[in-house]
């Protein structure tokens, strides 16, 4: 799993993209607070060496909770920013500062 974070100049966003190795996978989407949580609209293609991959543009100054679901199994990035526990989930999510 990792997080690239490409700082745009010319607009207040931040091009983040998300990747996991899932080979066995056969779909992959990250989920959060900036995408309202919302698998279809968080969608990972998958590339031929059974990475999913995504780049998606956040709002900068601002930090936010996600979780990568592979194959309908909510699964945290190691790579977090940071750990936050989430009471309507009953579980840790991954954070993800901008």
């Amino acid at each position: 799993m990792s997080i690239k974070k490409q700082f745009v100049k010319t607009k207040p966003v931040c091009k983040v993209t998300f990747s996991v190795e899932a080979k066995e996978a056969n779909i992959a989407s990250v989920v959060g607070d900036f995408n309202n949580w919302d698998q279809k609209v968080g969608d990972l293609s998958k590339l031929k060496n059974g990475t999913f991959k995504g780049v998606f543009e956040l709002p900068k100054d601002a930090s936010y909770e996600f979780k990568y679901v592979i194959d309908g199994v909510f699964v945290n990035d190691a790579e977090s920013d940071s750990f936050q526990w989430n009471e309507f989930a009953g579980t840790e999510n991954g954070v993800i500062t901008v």
